[in-house]
């Protein structure tokens, strides 16, 4: 017996969802779990390590397998439908779109939603595992200090070292008369930061703003010889800093991995408190009369 699991990634353009894929991945490890052979049909650029549907032989399948999102009687699925109209029709997790008296092909429907009953998402079962959310805060170009200003080239290591991995990237601009993610006020700004698990930083307040909140900075000062970053991070006692002007990818990686481990996010914490300390008396200083 073998398989065919087919679902909206098996369709270019047509919308797959995370969630999509894992119901899918999870119906495969019921399938491997239980012995049983499958193929999966995917389509761009979901295509690695699976099979066309368009041109996948239909005798060599004894079931068809369609997992996750609404299905309805319509193209393309009608199109999918009458290609393995001899194989065996199973429907996991689907929203069937008309009622079930109307229209309902699969031999075995365990459905999502119908006109016959609604149960909760096949997600819920799912335990792919989570990946680090990363913080991006990057300055832009520097002129005051001319041709010592390395932010572009900084970029780019950051861009490449975060793209090799799986991670969810989020952009934090922290600038605020323009800003390019939509934030507007101090507080949501740094909300958004202390809810990262790490943040790469060239920017100033991207170092203190994280690690004012636990969370562990990679900083990068993008000026050439050093500048405000690199003795801001000294001032604070924040280990991981790197000079632009001798960025190396490897050691970009081994910084962010480093900033993952538990014991950097208690130094963070370690850091905020020395320095609330060290500022004890500036409010003091400020407001003394002469």
């Amino acid at each position: 017996m073998k398989t065919l699991v087919a679902g909206w990634f098996s369709f270019e353009d047509m919308g797959a969802s995370a969630g999509d894929l894992l119901v899918r991945d999870l119906a495969c490890d019921w399938l491997k779990g239980a012995g049983r052979d499958y193929d999966v049909a995917l389509a761009a650029p979901f295509e690695g390590g699976g099979v066309d549907w368009r041109t996948a032989d239909p005798a060599a399948y004894e079931e068809l397998l369609f997992v996750c999102g609404p299905f309805g009687n319509g193209p393309p699925l009608t199109e999918l439908l009458e290609r393995f109209r001899g194989v065996r029709l199973v429907g996991l997790n689907l929203t069937m779109l008309e009622p079930l008296e109307r229209w309902n092909p699969a031999a075995l429907l365990i459905e999502r939603d119908s006109s016959r009953r609604t149960r909760p998402d096949l997600a819920f079962l799912s335990d792919a595992p989570k990946v680090p959310v990363v913080g991006l805060v990057l300055i832009d170009a520097q002129p005051e200090y001319g041709k010592r200003d390395l932010h572009a080239a900084a970029d780019d290591a950051i861009g490449r070292v975060l793209s090799s991995r799986e991670a969810a990237v989020v952009r934090i601009d922290t600038r605020l008369d323009v800003n390019s993610t939509g934030l507007r006020t101090p507080g949501e700004v740094e909300s958004l930061i202390a809810r990262m698990d790490v943040v790469v930083t060239t920017r100033l307040h991207g170092l203190v703003l994280a690690l004012k909140n636990g969370v562990p900075a990679v900083a990068v000062d993008t000026v050439a010889g050093g500048a405000k970053v690199r003795r801001q991070a000294e001032a604070l006692g924040w280990p991981v800093v790197l000079a632009a002007d001798d960025l190396r990818e490897p050691d970009l990686a081994a910084a962010l991995d480093r900033c993952l481990q538990p014991d950097l996010r208690a130094l963070a914490r370690a850091c905020a408190e020395r320095a609330r300390e060290q500022l004890a008396d500036v409010s003091r200083e400020l407001l003394r009369r002469p």
